[in-house]
């Protein structure tokens, strides 16, 4: 069976978690990401759920981290060709889902928001899926 979500490690050294599609960003955000993991997705539009893992329970994540883990959920959106694009954050305790809502859909308590772009920010691991499936 394949992964549900893409892995990347940031310059800070914080594992980046990026779902696929809805139902695998429903899996990362709900049932893989633990209360103080840090959660990430374009403002505007759908894309993937990014999740940060945080087992030290840092209030804040690095600078450097959330550029990059913000840069991903950019990327991996379509807003992609967007130039730079609002990102929200918050911790996964802050992320719930609504009865009945549709695979990928979530409301958030509360959040934060920065700005990104997929041309300067990513993490330094990152290799375009769609180049590595190129020969």
């Amino acid at each position: 069976m394949a992964e549900s979500y893409r892995s990347y490690t940031s310059s800070d050294g914080w594992t980046i978690l990026v779902g696929k599609n809805a139902r695998d960003n429903d899996l990362l955000t709900f049932k893989i990401a633990k209360p103080h993991d840090f959660w990430l997705h374009i403002a505007p539009t759908s894309g993937s759920h990014v999740i940060v893992q945080n087992p030290d329970q840092c209030s804040r994540l690095p600078k450097t981290t959330l550029k990059e883990a913000a840069a991903l959920a950019v990327f991996f959106s379509r807003s992609r060709e967007g130039g730079r694009v609002d990102v929200h954050y918050t911790q996964r305790q802050y992320v719930q889902k609504a009865r009945g809502a549709p695979a990928g859909q979530v409301q958030l308590l509360q959040f934060e928001t920065t700005k990104a772009s997929p041309l300067r920010d990513l993490p330094p691991d990152f290799k375009d899926p769609a180049e590595e499936s190129n020969p």
